[in-house]
């Protein structure tokens, strides 16, 4: 067997109860035989209570905050609904519940693997609501393997108090692996929240062009202006777990369980700054001000998404006029075009592709657009036929520069040249029936200089 089965074995064997020890016939400090050594070291360190149910035991933190990063004190906690517009963008089925802070609950886990499964344990589960001004924070961990029902069932009776399930990636690990988790007691029943908002994809769409990573420390930094300092990398953190199960010494779990804190309060901060941001603000002059053109232009994609065209159109238009990176540039300018045309606005769009043409994917894609627009709408099939020419040209200097795959230069040059081949067939029937008009008609006539 190679060392890295053995290393999982020993993961999974790091989580049975371990057998019971007799020294002197004294339990060591108390705890149950299988509790590792190091839970009341870490308890005292956390400050934190052992938690007693139906399901045994479990260790439980609580801890308030009175701002969240990126918020000011006073909107650390929202008052009141929330705004409706933005809500529908983010989640346009949702409940009336998904409109009332009260009714959130953020969630974060830490689990003993990244990869998910039925043998991926969430061993600490964050959670945070609004209170008093601020945001409290309640942490379970398992210390053990057997603590597992305990945490689930006090998890369960948090989501029965708060329906609206709020999450940064939760939709497709946290709240799938909870779930699991929950079907594998086979006793306990999987809550079921009224709405799951996930966070992750708009800050992708806002975010993503100028960070590159939208990981949420990175969002904490460059968005909320705030900086964690010291952190546990995630990818130590199941180790960290697996080594006090083993017997190992409490100290290193608590910067986990710091960076838990911090996962719950950044995520409540974005989540303020994104309903912000997707609250119209642009009809506020110092609401627009505080938008910058890449999040104007990830705002009118999520609109464009969920069917907002007009709002869509003035923010692409805002964003094209606020100078952003050339290839987001062009983009905004395609997405723009495209929704012009939709809606019959085709000067606006014709203006738009003559704009971008080059040897880019949006040049090329302007390039047959003019042609399809020269060749439908303003009939005039040599027109579109010279269009067709420069794209063919475009697209050979674009295959030398090495700008697009094999198969995507062949797909596009076949398109085009199937194109331009029916566009000069029906040039060429204009340009003959024009001739044979003439001739019918002779020069006079033709020319509207008939005799009377």
């Amino acid at each position: 067997m190679n060392n890295s089965a053995n290393d999982r074995f020993a993961r999974v064997a790091a989580l049975k109860p371990s057998r019971k020890r007799v020294v002197a016939d004294v339990q060591p400090r108390g705890l149950a035989p299988d509790i590792p050594e190091g839970a009341e070291r870490l308890a005292y360190l956390l400050g934190a209570a052992t938690h007693r149910n139906n399901f045994g035991e479990h260790l439980t933190l609580r801890r308030w905050f009175s701002e969240a990063p990126g918020c000011e004190p006073s909107a650390a906690a929202p008052e009141g609904q929330l705004d409706a517009g933005a809500l529908r963008l983010l989640a346009p089925d949702a409940p009336a519940e998904v409109a009332d802070p009260q009714q959130w609950l953020f969630l974060d886990t830490e689990t003993t693997g990244l990869a998910g499964g039925t043998g991926t344990y969430a061993f600490l589960v964050g959670i945070a609501w609004w209170d008093a001004g601020g945001l409290e924070v309640e942490q379970f961990f398992m210390r053990e393997h057997s603590e597992e029902h305990s945490l689930l069932v006090a998890l369960a009776e948090r989501l029965a108090e708060r329906r609206v399930l709020v999450t940064f990636n939760g939709k497709s690990f946290d709240w799938p692996l909870l779930e699991t988790r929950y079907r594998m007691t086979r006793t306990i029943r999987p809550p079921a929240p009224r709405a799951h908002l996930d966070f992750l994809h708009p800050a992708r769409n806002l975010w993503r062009l100028r960070l590159g990573s939208v990981r949420l420390g990175e969002l904490e930094k460059h968005v909320l202006g705030w900086n964690r300092g010291a952190d546990v990398m995630s990818e130590l953190i199941p180790e960290i777990y697996f080594n006090f199960v083993r017997g190992g010494p409490a100290e290193p779990l608590v910067p986990v369980f710091h960076h838990n804190q911090m996962d719950l309060r950044g995520l409540a901060g974005l989540s303020g700054r994104i309903l912000s941001l997707l609250a119209e603000p642009e009809s506020d002059e110092r609401g627009a001000n505080r938008m910058n053109a890449l999040e104007m232009y990830g705002v009118s994609r999520i609109c464009e998404r969920r069917g907002q065209a007009k709002r869509a159109r003035g923010l692409y238009q805002r964003s094209i006029e606020s100078e952003l990176p050339p290839e987001t540039d062009r983009a905004a300018r395609r997405s723009l075009a495209r929704l012009a045309k939709r809606e019959g606005d085709f000067s606006l769009a014709r203006e738009l592709w003559e704009g971008m043409l080059g040897s880019s994917k949006e040049g090329l894609e302007a390039y047959e657009q003019l042609a399809i627009y020269y060749e439908h709408h303003a009939r005039e099939p040599h027109r579109a036929a010279g269009v067709a020419r420069k794209a063919l040209a475009e697209l050979r200097r674009a295959n030398r520069q090495g700008t697009m795959t094999a198969a995507a230069y062949r797909q596009c040059r076949e398109r085009l040249e199937h194109r331009l081949a029916r566009l000069e067939r029906k040039a060429g029937r204009s340009l003959l029936d024009a001739m044979e008009s003439e001739s019918r008609l002779g020069p006079a006539e033709s020319n509207g200089q008939g005799r009377l």
